[in-house]
């Protein structure tokens, strides 16, 4: 006899509708599968047959073929475990229906017959809604399924709970609480707490203001890790698309907490510099998200940056042109999206205090250009902004007060925001070609003339050229200012000093 229901394979961060066929027919008992399942599918005959006996139903005692179509897309994963076992019964007759194509079947099993939370659901609850529109999965995603609306939600704890399902002819969908629309996530990291570092508050406020990439240099203690935390909160809030990619993304990667629904706040992601390129950028034999895509409309945050790995350092120049993660492998390609802003921070040198005047930089001859090389020129010229941030002096310290807060700042970028998207569609940051060209052209010959001086006496290159223009668009916005004035384009000419000297 022969059953047939629907599951679904996740794909990058999509899914793939696939039909498991099941086959129980006369022969020496065992249970073979094909469709190009992986080896946790395949361990797949072992729970599913414990599964099954201890949820009190009998295991036939025939030869059984399990097919899942389409054939050449690769199955991953243990979240065919349910559809395969509701298969087996439906197969041997213990339900009433061997073709049921009222729900998309997605969930793993254990020996008990439980059925635990699945990875990567959110992708299969938005291609089910489209069809058949109604989900069976484990009870532990009722929240991350939720998030879609215009869904029949059907939630099991248990193999036995999914076979009352199916058996049902009319079964009662459960009520969801309706997703809720992102909002400004409370300040943790207030930009009042920042002592001193005038430059670098301005430096971070350009960046949130145009969603450019940031490099601090400085040496420990002046303050790059607890000015790029601070970053975060300077950004709108997500707003429903961008919040449902993002949830897709770590759920897909296996990274969104059991019980978790909608991702409301930016990421904030700061791999430690020992991870590897494949965990930064995304990849494997099955690609999964690296950190650059779980940074996705968030912040990247490489902090020491030269002890990363140089080749891992490498393949980060295309995504950051780009706004996406192509993998290729010999079976499949896998796009993720990586529209992140990165903050990079470096010491000046290996002991991290050349140039300081505080304390005596004891490095060898020669390690400190050694030292800066490990970040190369293509990498740097990635960089929208560079800072030298100097140490701030005890004194100062004590005689400064609070600093603007987050708050008061944030309003100032959103407000740029917003000027932008209204003239020309996208933030400063990804102006390309005649856009660029018509919007960040200086306002008048006096500005042009400084933008030409700057240009030949840092030896700019096109596309750093293109990096200074942004930044005094940006600049312009924040002073809600139309054109690009002298003043505009001197303060982003200062930015480039850090990139073109080393």
């Amino acid at each position: 006899m022969l059953a047939r229901l629907r599951a679904a394979a996740v794909d990058g961060i999509d899914a793939i509708p696939v039909s498991v066929e099941v086959d129980v027919s006369p022969g020496l008992p065992g249970l073979t599968m094909v469709g190009l399942p992986d080896a946790t599918v395949r361990e797949s005959r072992d729970r599913v047959r414990a599964a099954i006996r201890n949820s009190g139903f009998p295991y036939p005692g025939d030869r059984i073929t399990v097919s899942l179509a389409p054939a050449d897309v690769r199955k991953v994963g243990a979240a065919f475990d349910l559809p395969i076992a509701l298969g087996i019964l439906a197969a041997a007759g213990l339900l009433p229906h061997r073709e049921d194509p009222r729900f998309a079947i997605v969930g793993g099993l254990s020996l008990d017959g439980g059925v635990p939370a699945a990875r990567g659901l959110l992708p299969i609850a938005v291609t089910s809604r489209r069809s058949p529109g109604a989900l069976l999965f484990p009870a532990a995603n009722l929240r991350e399924a939720a998030i879609v609306d215009s869904l029949r939600l059907f939630p099991v704890a248990s193999l036995f709970e999914a076979a009352q399902v199916l058996s049902s002819p009319d079964p009662p969908a459960t009520a969801a609480p309706a997703p809720v629309a992102p909002t400004l996530p409370a300040v943790t990291d207030d930009l009042a707490d920042v002592y001193g570092q005038l430059a670098g508050r301005r430096a971070i406020e350009i960046a949130a203001g145009g969603a450019h990439h940031l490099l601090f240099s400085g040496p420990p203690g002046a303050g790059k890790t607890m000015l790029a935390r601070r970053l975060p909160g300077l950004l709108p809030p997500l707003s429903l698309d961008e919040a449902l990619t993002v949830t897709a993304i770590h759920s897909v990667a296996g990274c969104l907490d059991v019980g978790r629904g909608l991702i409301d706040a930016r990421p904030f992601r700061a791999p430690h510099h020992t991870c590897s390129e494949i965990a930064l950028v995304g990849g494997g034999s099955q690609p999964r998200p690296g950190e650059l895509s779980l940074a996705h409309r968030g912040v990247l945050f490489l902090d020491e940056m030269p002890e990363f790995s140089r080749r891992s350092l490498e393949t980060l120049r295309q995504p950051l042109e780009q706004g996406t993660v192509h993998i290729a492998r010999v079976s499949r390609s896998v796009t993720f999206p990586a529209e992140i802003m990165l903050v990079g921070a470096m010491n000046p040198c290996p002991c991290g205090y050349h140039g300081g005047g505080q304390r005596v930089c004891r490095c060898p001859a020669g390690a400190v250009a050694q030292y800066q090389r490990r970040l190369s020129g293509p990498l740097r010229d990635r960089f929208d902004l560079s800072l030298d941030l100097p140490p701030v002096p005890w004194r100062d310290l004590r005689r400064a007060g609070p600093g603007e807060g987050s708050a008061a700042v944030r309003e100032r970028v959103l407000a740029a925001r917003h000027r932008q998207i209204q003239r020309q569609g996208v933030l400063n940051a990804r102006l390309e070609g005649r856009p660029l060209r018509e919007t960040c052209a200086p306002a008048d010959r006096q500005a042009e003339g400084l933008l030409a001086s700057g240009v030949d006496r840092l030896q700019l290159s096109a596309r750093a050229v293109g990096r200074v223009l942004r930044v005094a668009r940006t600049i312009a916005d924040l002073a809600g200012s139309d054109r690009i004035e002298s003043g505009h384009l001197a303060e982003a000419l200062q930015f480039r000093l850090l990139a073109e000297a080393a």
